[in-house]
């Protein structure tokens, strides 16, 4: 299953009896809050679930798989994610 804004806004509308527009408005702010947090280069901590980090990946050397001609690759920041220790015990129960 692909966890989508739609389904998590439906979960919101059953679990927690919001109304549709509102549940999708609650959806909307969280994901836009993470968003903002990692674009400030901030840590997103979930817990129970995980933590998103902002790193930061310096310039280096690559190949064009085309031609193999050498190209610098410039740095650049990435999310990475990290399982929480709660969440890596539920997936490996099986």
């Amino acid at each position: 299953m692909t966890v989508t804004k739609e389904v998590l806004t439906k979960r919101v509308y059953e679990e927690v009896g919001l109304s549709k527009t509102t549940s999708k408005k609650v959806v909307e702010a969280l994901i836009e809050l993470i968003k903002e947090s990692l674009e400030r280069g901030e840590d997103v901590l979930i817990s129970g679930f995980g933590k998103f980090m902002v790193k930061e990946k310096k310039p280096r050397r690559g190949r064009n798989p085309q031609t193999g001609e050498e190209i610098q690759l410039r740095g650049r920041r990435v999310v990475t994610f990290k399982i929480s220790s709660v969440l890596k015990k539920k997936i490996n129960q099986s």
